[in-house]
């Protein structure tokens, strides 16, 4: 290997970025616009569900009942509809979540020590904002359940039942059950798969078009040389996005790294190098900048997305997917994010993950100069 050529080959693509606004604009605006639009726009939180109550009743208990729901963090009442139909073109129209049927005489059976059932429509057009509403609002009956429990039992003179199993709940890791905690750091991942092989794949399919290839065959340079000096300054660009993003999440959404910043700094580099040499892999078998522009997203953006277990949990996708959820990078860089940003891990349980990281880099990198060498180089 000749330093002196690397750094030749280096500086050259260092000047064509320089002058392409284009690929400064994919380096450095998008992972920042990235960043801003799932860290703001994007939340798995369900709170103020909108919700609707159709009161036949019309008693003070009832109306109690009901402030008692609008006060709860979890739901919001943005209308009290005089009939069900109403509450049903609420419904229809997508204008709330929930619907609330209190029944007549709804009081009168509650003082009767009778059941009082109440009807709950939901909206099941989203399956888990449905299914977690619906959590939600049976937890919120079950508590008026107990407390008129108590009520019930005080007036017949009796001591209060004490359930015989009582869960005790503790969160570890996001306490706040807030998912920008999870969002924030898992979008590094994407971002850096993004920007590394979206740059880079069209790097050597540029000189293919250009006609410079040839002339890079003809000039006493390796394969590996060359392959460094393409590489080299696209992951250093990355790894200054990965910088920004990590401060960023700092700065803007308080999102701190609970342990192993440097365990990150070498995962990241790993990853990068992935994510650079997948790019250049793409860009030397395409050899076409459409081409290569149309596979990359295919490639990075999308299986980081939906297969690293980021969002969509693994275990719910079919057994085939599973199977392909092992050769996605942002799989394993992914773990180690969260295990550094949520679960306060260290080395000792991430190894694991950086070892498949450093094999896949090696396993890019030995492809990548093998087809070069197969194109003369």
């Amino acid at each position: 290997m000749n330093l002196v050529k690397i750094q030749a080959i280096a500086r050259k693509e260092f000047y064509h970025l320089i002058r392409d606004y284009r690929s400064l604009y994919l380096a450095f605006a998008l992972p920042l616009i990235l960043l801003l639009l799932f860290g703001y726009a994007l939340s798995l939180d369900v709170d103020n569900v909108k919700t609707v109550v159709v009161d036949y009743d019309k008693t003070e208990l009832s109306r109690d009942f009901v402030g008692r729901l609008d006060a709860s963090p979890y739901f919001h009442v943005i209308a009290r509809p005089p009939d069900t139909r109403a509450a049903g073109d609420y419904l229809d129209h997508g204008e709330t979540t929930l619907a609330m049927i209190i029944p007549p005489d709804w009081t009168r059976n509650l003082r009767a020590d009778r059941e009082a059932p109440l009807q709950v429509l939901l909206d099941g057009s989203d399956p888990n904002f449905a299914n977690i509403s619906a959590g939600y609002i049976m937890a919120f009956v079950e508590k008026e359940n107990t407390s008129n429990l108590k009520d019930y039992l005080n007036r017949q003179g009796r001591d209060p039942i004490h359930p015989p199993v009582e869960g005790k709940i503790r969160i570890w890791f996001n306490e706040n059950l807030e998912s920008r905690n999870l969002i924030v750091p898992g979008i590094i991942g994407v971002i850096i798969m993004t920007v590394g092989a979206m740059l880079t794949s069209l790097v050597i399919a540029r000189e293919y078009e250009s006609g410079t290839m040839e002339t890079i065959k003809s000039i006493p340079v390796s394969a590996g040389e060359f392959f460094l000096g393409k590489a080299i300054p696209y992951f250093v660009i990355t790894f200054a996005d990965i910088l920004i993003a990590i401060l960023f999440a700092q700065a803007l959404f308080d999102i701190v790294m609970k342990s192993g910043f440097w365990i990150m700094i070498g995962a990241a580099a790993l990853y990068i190098t992935v994510a650079v040499n997948l790019g250049l892999l793409i860009s030397s078998a395409a050899k076409s900048q459409l081409v290569a522009n149309q596979i990359a997203p295919l490639a990075t953006f999308l299986p980081s997305m939906l297969l690293s277990d980021y969002v969509f949990p693994v275990v719910n996708m079919p057994k085939v997917l599973q199977a392909i959820t092992y050769i996605v990078p942002a799989t394993y860089f992914t773990r180690v994010i969260k295990g550094l940003y949520l679960r306060n891990v260290g080395f000792a349980y991430l190894w694991e993950s950086i070892l498949i990281l450093a094999a896949m880099a090696l396993v890019l990198g030995v492809l990548n100069i093998l087809i070069l060498k197969r194109e003369g180089l």
